[in-house]
This record gives C-alpha cells, sequence and structure tokens, in this order.
C-alpha cells in the first residue's frame, strides 16, 4: 500500500478506533490484498463492515470455529477481502479486550458480546429501586473484560430530591470501589456533558437490562435519534428489548459507541479477577486474616467477619460476594477438571469439619 493510501486508510478510519497500532497488526494481510475494517454490526453468519471505501457486508463463514468466544463481533477489527460475491471476513486481529458473559444455556458457553472495549457503560435506570447486588454484577464482567467500568444512573429526573439522589449515588459508589458514578437525565440533558468526556476518547459499550434508558442515552451522545425508544411498564420500569443487534456508531464529539440489547441474564464466566477487583476491599481485609485460605465463614481471627461485627463492612456485601465466587468457581469447574476434584475436596473437607464440630457439641451436651 502506498503512502497515500496509507493516509486515506488512517483518515477514514479513524474516527472508528484505527491508529498505528492496529496498523501495524494489519501489515500481514496488507500484503495480501484484503482490506482492514471494523465491525458495526453482526447477524446470522454475516456483519456490516466498516471500511476506507465505505460500508461493506461480509460473510463471517472463513471464521466459524467451535468455540463461541472466537467468532466474530462487534467491535473487531477484521481483514474482508476486496472484491468478490459474496465478501468474506478471513480474520480479526487479536483483541485488545473482549466482554464476556456466560451465556442462558445449559452448555456452559461464554458468549462475546464487544471487543476492543475500553470503557464499560452500565446502565442503572433511577426509575426503580437499585438492584445492587446486579450492578456489582456487570461491574465483575467489565472488570474481567479489561475496559474501564463506569455507572451511569439513568433517568435522574425522576428523583428531583437532590438528598435523595445522594444518597442513591452513594449506595452505587459503596458497591463499586474505584468506578466513576454518573447521574444522566436524557430529559434535561443533566450530566450528559460529563458522560460524554468519559466517552470521547476509545470505544465505549453500553450495557444495562431492558428499561435502563440505553437507546434514549445513545441518542443523547448521538444527536440525533439513530435508536429506537420504547416505553417501559409503570410497574416494574422494565421495557422490551428495543436494540435487538449490537451496533457500533462513531459519536460526533469523537469516540465510538457499541449500543447492545437489554440483558435480562448476567453470567459471569471465568470472572475471578473482576470480582475480586469489585470487591475490592473484602480482598484487602482478607490479607489481614488469620488463615491464608480462610472462607469467612466462622473462623477464628477473620478480619472480614470483624469488619461485619464493626459495621465497617456492609453484610449485603459479603453475601453477594461469596454469591460471585460462588457462581464463577461453579462456572469454571464445569470446563476444569482439576478444579472440579479440587471444589469436592473442599466440600468433604469442610462435611468432616461440620461432623466434627456436631459430634463435639454433642458430647459437651452429654458431660453436661
Amino acid at each position: 500500500m502506498s503512502s497515500s493510501s496509507a493516509a486515506s486508510v488512517f483518515s477514514a478510519l479513524a474516527p472508528y478506533g484505527w491508529d498505528e497500532v492496529w496498523a501495524e497488526a494489519f501489515t500481514p494481510y496488507e500484503t495480501e490484498g484484503l482490506l482492514p475494517g471494523r465491525v458495526v454490526r453482526v447477524d446470522r453468519g454475516q456483519c456490516d463492515v466498516v471500511t476506507a471505501g465505505g460500508l461493506l457486508r461480509a460473510d463471517t463463514a472463513f471464521v466459524t470455529p467451535h468455540d463461541p468466544l472466537r467468532v466474530v463481533c462487534t467491535g473487531d477489527w477484521v481483514a474482508v477481502d476486496p472484491g468478490g460475491n459474496p465478501r468474506y471476513v478471513r480474520t480479526y486481529l487479536p483483541r485488545r479486550t473482549a466482554f464476556v458473559r456466560s451465556t442462558s444455556s445449559q452448555r456452559s458457553e461464554g458468549q462475546i458480546l464487544a471487543a476492543n472495549v475500553d470503557h464499560a457503560v452500565i446502565a442503572v435506570s433511577l426509575a426503580v429501586e437499585l438492584d445492587l447486588g446486579r450492578i456489582e454484577r456487570f461491574l465483575a464482567l467489565a472488570w474481567e473484560s479489561g475496559a474501564q467500568p463506569v455507572v451511569v444512573l439513568t433517568k435522574a429526573d425522576l428523583v428531583p430530591d437532590a438528598v435523595t439522589r445522594s444518597h442513591l449515588v452513594q449506595d452505587v459508589e459503596t458497591s463499586a470501589p474505584g468506578v466513576p458514578v454518573v447521574t444522566v437525565s436524557s430529559v434535561d440533558g443533566d450530566g450528559l456533558d460529563v458522560l460524554a468526556a468519559i466517552v470521547g476518547g476509545g470505544t465505549s459499550v453500553l450495557l444495562g437490562q431492558s428499561g435502563a434508558g440505553k437507546s434514549t442515552l445513545a441518542n443523547a451522545l448521538l444527536g440525533e435519534d439513530v435508536m429506537d425508544v420504547q416505553a417501559t411498564r409503570d410497574v416494574d420500569g422494565k421495557g422490551r428489548h428495543t436494540t435487538t443487534t449490537r451496533n457500533l456508531l462513531a459519536l460526533p464529539g469523537g469516540g465510538v459507541l457499541i449500543d447492545t440489547p437489554g440483558l435480562r441474564g448476567v453470567g459471569l464466566w471465568d470472572a475471578g479477577t473482576g470480582v475480586g477487583q469489585v470487591f475490592s476491599e473484602i480482598e484487602e481485609l482478607a490479607e489481614r486474616c488469620r488463615f491464608h485460605d480462610c472462607a469467612h465463614e466462622a473462623e477464628p481471627g477473620c478480619a472480614v467477619l470483624a469488619a461485619v461485627e464493626t459495621g465497617d463492612l456492609p453484610e449485603r456485601r459479603l453475601q453477594s460476594y461469596r454469591k460471585l465466587l460462588r457462581e464463577n468457581q461453579r462456572i469454571v469447574a464445569k470446563t476444569d477438571a482439576r478444579l472440579r476434584a479440587e471444589i469436592r475436596k473442599d466440600w468433604k473437607r469442610k462435611g468432616a469439619m461440620g461432623k466434627a464440630a456436631l459430634e463435639a457439641k454433642r458430647g459437651a451436651h452429654w458431660r453436661a
């Protein structure tokens, strides 16, 4: 490729996140005459790819392995045939980050939602009661993906009282250490400038349940009604899936936004590091426990339980931490025979300890 052609490609794709590092990674495919592009939408084995020459429709049959985590997804940078009918995606460039959840099926498979994401924007509606546990679940997946999470509390105009709104923000901040929490109203524009500044650099994926106001938020950031918007039910604040596919859109102020369908289920997928990041204060307390393998249940010298006793650590946080750890362990164990054996061994050990404690208690009763 000539220097002028390279400059043309760079200029055309830069709004979608193309940079010198991507250009260098694409070099081997450039010599094969393939075109660079970014996937803006995937559906039914085909995808829309934005290239320097415009938007192309391409088949993904060449990149359809048995591993569902290696299929082409929205956000991927790909190498596309320059011509032919149909065109084919030949491969995708190594991903910098990947947002993955477990599927709702019984096959214990991971599902990749978006690739090469810098910010994971978790939209949470203030029109309904906050579900802090669900927020923590989203955050665990976001941290595990390699992206920087951001919690956006939407529909802030429905909580006009400043004190009430401040308490809600504080509750979320307690559940999201190290994560920016922004209140936004698409009705009066409050907070949109702060969010626009955050997503203005790099690629952001917009996540949340149906009815969280994601499509309205996307339209506000885009400055036009690109995404369809549907009303939510008054009874529970939930809505139907307005967005049915993951769409990548260049923002007018810079940056790229991937809008996603509302997620009913948010299952963890090998997210141990992410869980540890969400509950970083518990992980720090655990380092001061008497036993290095402390389960924070009834062990003597447990710094975590001591913090719950003094009120420094909310009981709800500890329960949520235990729940997500167990869930993640089950998911990983389904694909890791060694871990399954370790879990069974741990269950037997705890069972023996429980039995011994019960017998000791009975002995003490009879001696009395």
